[in-house]
């Protein structure tokens, strides 16, 4: 632990593909020890393979944010190796079961809501509850939540706004708790060394964004980024797009 000295630590949730692993290799780009994390162990290790062969610091760790067990197991990993956390960017998350523009509400299903809440929503506060322990150990903790504009209740009501044709019931309403999560626990966390932010990526070319997507991976991790190493003045409890705030 002490060879680490104050070298940033940051976990990504989600850091195998698209949004997830990009940040990853952005922030490990800005000399930070990133703590990769994936559903499936080999899906880590096969992440930090290819990120340690850039040059970057990255360990790998299972972590389906589902998964009680998982979440705890790689907590622990992260303290035994680090003994603290500057960084959580809870990226993992899931799309509409039936693509993002199905546009229904009323014919949402139970399962949908449940698979998508819980991903979206329940995994997050519980992957931040496990971790926050060790967030508080460090002198500048940040929590990153990857939400969408699509969770915007502002915008959604506007006829005029630009994602007023998208209305995807069970995402758009995951985000929209995401975004709530964030303005309580930074509230919540006022006055301490941690700020917490909801991110909106963009609409990124990702299997969840699809090739019609118009930005590209590198951009849609930025705003994940910038809110990673926001400074002592920086916002806390907001709704960010490359350095833009969005409405609730």
């Amino acid at each position: 632990m002490a060879s680490h000295g104050d070298k940033k630590v940051a976990l990504v949730t989600g850091a195998n593909r698209g949004i997830g692993l990009e940040t990853a290799r952005q922030l490990g780009k800005e000399g930070i020890t990133v703590v990769v994390a994936a559903r499936s162990l080999a899906a880590a290790n096969e992440t930090a393979e290819r990120l340690k062969a850039e040059g970057l610091d990255v360990f790998p760790v299972k972590l389906d944010v589902t998964s009680a067990e998982d979440r705890a197991a790689a907590a622990k990993a992260v303290s035994e190796r680090y003994g603290k956390l500057d960084i959580l960017i809870n990226n993992a998350g899931v799309g509409a079961e039936d693509g993002m523009f199905a546009g229904k509400t009323i014919e949402t299903t139970e399962r949908e809501l449940q698979k998508v809440f819980g991903t979206n929503v329940f995994a997050v506060v519980a992957v931040t509850r496990e971790f926050l322990p060790l967030l508080k150990k460090s002198s500048a903790g940040r929590i990153v939540n990857l939400s969408s504009i699509l969770g915007s209740l502002t915008l959604h009501a506007d006829p005029k706004s630009p994602i007023a044709s998208i209305k995807t019931f069970a995402y758009d309403a995951s985000k929209t708790a995401l975004n709530a999560f964030t303005i309580h626990l930074a509230a919540e966390l006022k006055g301490t060394n941690i700020k917490v932010n909801s991110a909106h990526p963009g609409w990124v070319k990702t299997d969840m964004g699809t090739e019609k997507a118009p930005m590209e991976v590198v951009d849609g991790a930025k705003t994940s980024v910038q809110l990673a190493l926001l400074g002592g003045d920086g916002p806390s409890g907001r709704f960010i797009h490359l350095g833009q705030e969005l409405p609730w």
